[in-house]
Protein backbone atom coordinates (compact mmCIF):
# COMPACT_ATOMS: atom_id res chain seq x y z
CA UNK A 1 0.00 0.00 0.00
CA UNK A 2 1.14 3.69 -0.71
CA UNK A 3 0.29 6.85 0.67
CA UNK A 4 0.98 9.84 -1.66
CA UNK A 5 0.31 13.96 -1.63
CA UNK A 6 -0.75 15.17 -4.88
CA UNK A 7 -1.62 18.99 -5.48
CA UNK A 8 -2.87 19.53 -9.18
CA UNK A 9 -2.73 23.32 -10.09
CA UNK A 10 -4.03 25.17 -12.97
CA UNK A 11 -0.75 27.61 -14.22
CA UNK A 12 -2.05 31.00 -15.45
CA UNK A 13 -6.12 30.61 -13.81
CA UNK A 14 -5.32 33.28 -11.08
CA UNK A 15 -5.42 33.67 -7.64
CA UNK A 16 -8.27 31.30 -7.17
CA UNK A 17 -8.24 28.20 -7.95
CA UNK A 18 -11.10 26.49 -5.93
CA UNK A 19 -12.96 25.63 -8.65
CA UNK A 20 -10.30 23.58 -10.16
CA UNK A 21 -9.42 21.54 -6.75
CA UNK A 22 -13.10 21.15 -6.61
CA UNK A 23 -13.13 19.40 -9.74
CA UNK A 24 -10.33 17.35 -8.58
CA UNK A 25 -12.13 16.48 -5.70
CA UNK A 26 -15.18 15.17 -6.99
CA UNK A 27 -12.98 12.53 -9.24
CA UNK A 28 -11.98 11.36 -5.47
CA UNK A 29 -15.78 11.57 -4.28
CA UNK A 30 -16.77 9.22 -7.00
CA UNK A 31 -14.40 6.55 -6.44
CA UNK A 32 -14.03 3.88 -3.51
CA UNK A 33 -10.80 2.46 -4.12
CA UNK A 34 -8.19 5.16 -2.85
CA UNK A 35 -9.06 6.85 0.34
CA UNK A 36 -8.43 10.43 0.50
CA UNK A 37 -8.02 13.35 2.63
CA UNK A 38 -7.76 16.96 1.74
CA UNK A 39 -5.71 19.52 3.53
CA UNK A 40 -4.88 23.22 2.43
CA UNK A 41 -1.81 22.52 0.32
CA UNK A 42 -2.06 18.99 -0.68
CA UNK A 43 -4.15 16.22 -0.74
CA UNK A 44 -3.43 12.85 0.67
CA UNK A 45 -4.10 9.47 -0.86
CA UNK A 46 -3.71 5.98 -0.32
CA UNK A 47 -4.13 2.79 -1.70
CA UNK A 48 -2.84 0.71 -4.31
CA UNK A 49 0.32 2.18 -6.51
CA UNK A 50 -2.09 1.74 -9.81
CA UNK A 51 -5.21 2.87 -8.14
CA UNK A 52 -3.28 6.00 -7.31
CA UNK A 53 -1.65 6.65 -10.41
CA UNK A 54 -5.10 6.48 -12.10
CA UNK A 55 -6.80 8.47 -9.53
CA UNK A 56 -4.37 11.17 -10.70
CA UNK A 57 -4.33 10.89 -14.34
CA UNK A 58 -8.25 11.28 -13.29
CA UNK A 59 -8.33 14.63 -10.74
CA UNK A 60 -5.59 16.07 -13.45
CA UNK A 61 -7.92 15.24 -16.99
CA UNK A 62 -10.87 16.94 -14.52
CA UNK A 63 -9.22 20.20 -14.12
CA UNK A 64 -8.86 20.24 -17.63
CA UNK A 65 -12.38 20.14 -18.20
CA UNK A 66 -13.11 22.19 -15.61
CA UNK A 67 -11.24 25.05 -17.92
CA UNK A 68 -7.89 24.45 -17.83
CA UNK A 69 -5.17 24.86 -20.83
CA UNK A 70 -1.92 24.13 -18.55
CA UNK A 71 -1.59 22.35 -15.34
CA UNK A 72 0.66 21.62 -13.12
CA UNK A 73 0.97 18.63 -10.88
CA UNK A 74 2.97 17.46 -8.18
CA UNK A 75 3.02 13.99 -6.93
CA UNK A 76 5.15 12.27 -3.94
CA UNK A 77 4.62 9.13 -3.10
CA UNK A 78 6.12 6.72 0.16
CA UNK A 79 5.41 3.56 -0.99
CA UNK A 80 6.38 1.14 1.93
CA UNK A 81 6.40 -2.65 0.92
CA UNK A 82 7.66 -4.24 4.57
CA UNK A 83 3.90 -3.56 6.24
CA UNK A 84 0.79 -1.71 5.74
CA UNK A 85 0.64 1.61 7.38
CA UNK A 86 -2.62 4.04 7.07
CA UNK A 87 -2.44 7.79 6.87
CA UNK A 88 -3.34 7.35 10.71
CA UNK A 89 -0.59 5.06 11.40
CA UNK A 90 1.69 7.81 10.22
CA UNK A 91 0.17 10.75 12.28
CA UNK A 92 -0.08 8.43 15.12
CA UNK A 93 3.74 7.93 14.97
CA UNK A 94 4.55 11.60 15.32
CA UNK A 95 2.38 12.74 18.20
CA UNK A 96 3.15 9.27 20.31
CA UNK A 97 7.14 11.01 19.78
CA UNK A 98 6.30 14.70 20.62
CA UNK A 99 4.02 13.46 23.50
CA UNK A 100 7.47 11.58 25.00
CA UNK A 101 9.18 14.84 24.11
CA UNK A 102 10.41 16.89 26.87
CA UNK A 103 10.83 20.14 24.78
CA UNK A 104 7.38 22.49 24.21
CA UNK A 105 5.93 21.92 20.86
CA UNK A 106 7.44 24.23 17.91
CA UNK A 107 5.89 27.61 17.79
CA UNK A 108 4.54 28.33 14.40
CA UNK A 109 6.13 31.82 12.94
CA UNK A 110 4.76 34.17 11.17
CA UNK A 111 7.24 36.38 9.59
CA UNK A 112 4.47 39.23 9.04
CA UNK A 113 3.35 38.94 12.14
CA UNK A 114 6.19 38.10 14.38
Amino acid sequence: MAIAAVSISPVGAGTSVSSYVAAALAVCRAQQRVRYRTDPMFTTLEGDLGDIYALVARMQEAVFAAGAERVGTVLKIDDRRDRRVSMEEKLASVETKLAGSASPPAKTRHPTRD
